[in-house]
C-alpha cells in the first residue's frame, strides 16, 4: 500500500508534515536514520508508517512508560495491534505479551531499555520477524544529553542480533555534540541526519522579571484568548495556582504525577476538550499531548535545561497560529535553580546508602527481587531511615536512570484481568463449579479480548451489574485467580518500586565516579545556559535558542521582549551589536564619561550611541559612578 494511503487509512491525514516522508523513505531503503524533529513535529509517524508498510514487527525503545501506554492505546484504537513490556508488569503479563508477539499479529512491541538484556527477551528475539528498530528519546543514549540513561547503551548490543535491520533514532532536542554522539553509540553505518529547524516563527518568546507572578498570569489569561499550560515545579503549587485562577473566573485545573490515574485521565481529557481552559502542572504533564490550539505556555519556575524548556514551550502553537511562551522569574529563582541542581545529584555515598536502605525497607534479600513490584511510601521510608524525602527521591531517580530500579509514581491505575484458561477448559470449569458460572459469564459479556490480552476493569461497575457488593466482586476475582481461571491485577493504591536487577550487595553497586562527575558538570552547564537565556537582554530570544541547538544563522524574530526593546531605540541588530561590543570593551578598561564613550565608538552617529548607552543603563548592563561616569556592570 502506498505510504500516503497508509497515512490516510490509519491516521486520517492526506499529507505528511515536513521531512516525515523523507525520513520514512530513508528507513525503507534500509538506512540507519536520525530524525531530529522539534516537539509537535510528528516523530511517531516516522516509525509507525514504515512499519505498517512492511511485514514484521517494529521494536520501539522508550523510557517513558506513560507515553508507551498512551501510544499502545492509540494504535489499538486504529485497529493496529501493539503491546508494551516494561518493569513493573507481572510474570503473566510479560509472558502473554511475548506470546502474542511470537504467535499473534502484533505490529509494535514497545520496550523499556532495561528489558533488552533480559533472558526472556534474548530468547524470543530470534523468533521475531523484526522489520525496524525505533529508538525514541534517543538523546538518552548520550552522556552529553540532558536525560542520559546508561541502559540505553545496551541498544547497540541488540543491533548485533539484528544485523540487517535499520535503526531509526528520534528526538525532539539535541545539541550538535549530542547529534554526533547518538549516531556513534547506536553504531550507524554512516551519519544520516534529518533535522527540522528549531525555528518557531509563530511562537513569541517572552521572559519577564516579575514580583507579582499571579497578577501577571491573570493579565496573560485575560489578554490572550484560548487554552494554556502553566508549569511549576511543586505539586502543591499546581493546586494553589489552579484554585487562584478559578477564583478569578478562569476555568482551570491541576495535574501532577501524584494524582490517581483516573484523575489524571479525567483532567487531561477535560483540558483537551476545552472544558478547562488552563491546566497548571508539573513537567509530568505533556508527553504525548497533541493539542494544536494551545495559545500560551507559562513557566513560573525556571526549567532545568533549555532542552526541557524548548519541549515544554513548544506545546504552544502547533496549529501554526500566533502563540506565546512566557517565563516569569524573580532573582531568587536563579538561586533556587542552582540549589535544585545541587540536591538533584546527592553524593555517591548517599545514593549507595539509599539503595541499601531501600532493600532493607522492602525486606529484600541480596540476590533476589528482580522484576518484583513493591508498594512504596517515600515519606515513611524517609522517616525510618532518617533521610529527607527530597534527597531520597533524587537518589532513587538517579538509581532509576542507572538501570537498577524503576520508580513508578502512578497510583490508582485500573485493575486488569486476563483469562488464563482456554475456552474449552473454562467451559469445563464452569460446569464443575456452577457457583462461579454467572459471574464468569458477566465478565465475558462486559469485557472483550480477555483470552488474548489484559482488559482494564472496574470492580464497582461489575458489582453494580451483578447486584452485589464491590467487596464480594474483589473476593470472587481473587478466588478465580487462585483457581487458575484468570490472572487478576488489582488497582495500585501506592507508588511502586521495581528492582530491575536482583538486589546487589552495596559494594557491587557500580556508579562510576568519573561518569557521575561528568554528568554533574554537564548538568551545571545546562543550568547556566538556562540562566544566561533568562537574564540576557541584548539578544533575540529565538536566536539564543537556535544558537544553543546549533543554528547560528537565525534571524531576529522582531517580537520577543528583547526585540521589542531594541526596536524602540531604532537600531538594527548589526548596529546595536557593533556599538555594544565597543562600549563593553571601553568600559571594561576603565570608567568613562558619556562624551568619552561617544567619542570612543566608531562607525555610528552620536544619537545612536547615546540611545544604546541609555538602553544599556535601563537594563542594568552599565551603571553610573558617584562622579557621573559609566562602568560595566559585574
Amino acid at each position: 500500500m502506498p505510504l500516503k494511503n497508509i497515512l490516510a487509512k490509519y491516521w486520517g491525514y492526506t499529507s505528511f508534515r515536513p521531512l516525515q516522508e523523507e525520513i520514512i523513505n530513508s528507513v525503507l531503503q534500509g538506512n540507519d536514520t536520525l530524525a531530529l524533529l522539534p516537539t509537535g513535529g510528528g516523530k511517531s509517524i516516522c516509525f509507525q508508517v514504515p512499519a505498517m508498510a512492511q511485514e514484521g514487527i517494529c521494536l520501539v525503545i522508550t523510557p517513558l512508560i506513560a507515553l508507551m501506554k498512551d501510544q499502545v492505546e492509540n494504535l489499538k484504537k486504529k485497529g493496529i495491534n501493539a503491546v508494551a513490556i516494561y518493569s513493573g508488569m507481572n510474570y503473566h503479563e510479560i509472558e502473554l505479551a511475548f506470546d502474542n508477539c511470537m504467535f499473534g499479529d502484533v505490529k509494535f512491541l514497545y520496550l523499556s531499555p532495561e528489558r533488552l538484556e533480559t533472558e526472556k527477551f534474548r530468547a524470543i528475539l530470534p523468533r521475531l520477524k523484526v522489520c525496524l528498530l525505533a529508538v525514541d528519546e534517543a538523546h538518552c543514549i548520550s552522556q552529553w544529553g540532558y536525560d542520559f540513561r546508561p541502559p540505553y547503551l545496551r541498544i547497540a548490543e541488540i543491533r548485533q542480533l539484528l544485523p540487517d535491520i535499520p535503526v531509526l533514532a528520534l528526538t525532539a532536542t539535541a545539541t550538535p555534540a549530542v547529534v554526533i554522539d547518538i549516531q556513534s553509540r547506536l553504531k550507524f553505518k554512516y551519519r544520516n541526519l534529518f533535522q527540522q529547524s528549531f525555528q518557531r516563527s509563530n511562537l513569541t518568546y517572552v521572559v519577564q522579571q516579575e514580583e507579582d507572578k499571579l497578577g501577571r498570569i491573570l493579565k496573560i489569561c485575560n489578554n490572550i484568548r484560548g487554552t494554556g499550560i502553566v508549569y511549576v515545579r511543586n505539586r502543591r503549587r499546581t493546586r494553589e495556582i489552579a484554585e487562584f485562577l478559578v477564583k478569578n473566573k478562569i476555568p482551570a485545573d491541576y495535574y501532577h504525577a501524584g494524582l490517581e490515574t483516573l484523575q489524571c485521565d479525567k483532567r487531561q481529557t477535560a483540558w483537551m476538550q476545552g472544558q478547562s481552559r488552563v491546566i497548571v502542572a508539573t513537567n509530568a504533564f505533556g508527553m504525548g499531548i497533541d493539542k494544536p490550539n494551545v495559545r500560551f505556555v507559562i513557566h513560573l519556575d525556571l526549567p532545568d535545561s533549555l532542552e526541557a524548556y524548548f519541549q515544554e514551550a513548544g506545546r504552544a502553537g502547533r496549529d501554526l497560529n500566533a502563540s506565546w511562551a512566557v517565563v516569569l522569574y524573580q532573582k531568587n529563582d536563579i538561586i533556587d535553580l542552582r540549589h535544585s541542581l545541587s540536591i538533584s545529584y546527592p553524593p555517591l555515598q548517599t545514593i549507595k546508602n539509599v539503595y541499601e536502605s531501600l532493600g532493607n525497607y522492602l525486606q529484600l534479600a541480596t540476590g533476589s527481587g528482580k522484576d518484583v513490584s513493591f508498594d512504596f511510601d517515600l515519606h515513611d521510608f524517609g522517616r525510618q531511615y532518617k533521610v529527607k524525602p527530597i534527597i531520597a527521591y533524587n537518589a532513587l531517580k538517579f538509581l532509576e536512570k542507572e538501570g537498577y530500579i524503576m520508580l513508578n509514581e502512578e497510583i490508582g491505575a485500573p485493575s486488569m484481568i486476563h483469562m488464563t484458561m482456554n475456552k474449552e477448559n473454562l467451559y469445563r470449569f464452569q460446569v464443575e463449579n456452577m457457583i462461579y458460572d454467572p459471574f464468569i459469564k458477566l465478565l465475558l459479556r462486559s469485557y472483550t479480548g480477555l483470552f488474548s490480552g489484559y482488559a482494564k476493569i472496574n470492580e464497582s461497575e461489575i458489582a453494580r451489574r451483578a447486584g452485589i457488593e464491590t467487596g464480594k466482586v474483589v473476593e470472587l476475582l481473587i478466588l478465580l485467580d487462585k483457581s487458575g481461571v484468570i490472572n487478576y491485577v488489582p488497582r495500585k493504591q501506592k507508588p511502586q518500586i521495581v528492582f530491575t536487577t536482583e538486589r546487589l550487595d552495596v559494594s557491587h553497586l557500580h556508579i562510576s565516579p568519573e561518569n557521575y562527575g561528568d554528568r554533574l558538570e554537564s548538568a551545571k552547564q545546562r543550568v547556566e545556559s538556562v540562566i544566561q537565556y533568562m537574564t540576557s537582554s541584548t539578544k533575540c530570544r529565538s536566536q539564543l535558542l537556535l544558537a544553543y541547538f546549533g543554528e547560528t544563522d537565525g534571524q531576529r524574530c522582531g517580537k520577543c521582549d528583547v526585540c521589542i526593546e531594541l526596536n524602540r531605540i531604532e537600531l538594527s541588530e548589526l548596529e546595536f551589536k557593533a556599538i555594544y561590543d565597543q562600549l563593553e570593551k571601553l568600559l571594561k578598561q576603565k570608567t568613562r564619561s558619556i562624551n568619552e564613550l561617544v567619542d570612543g565608538v566608531s562607525g555610528a552617529n552620536e544619537d545612536k550611541v547615546i540611545k544604546a548607552i541609555q538602553w544599556l543603563h535601563d537594563h542594568d548592563k552599565i551603571t553610573t559612578t558617584d562622579d557621573q561616569k559609566y562602568t560595566w556592570s559585574k
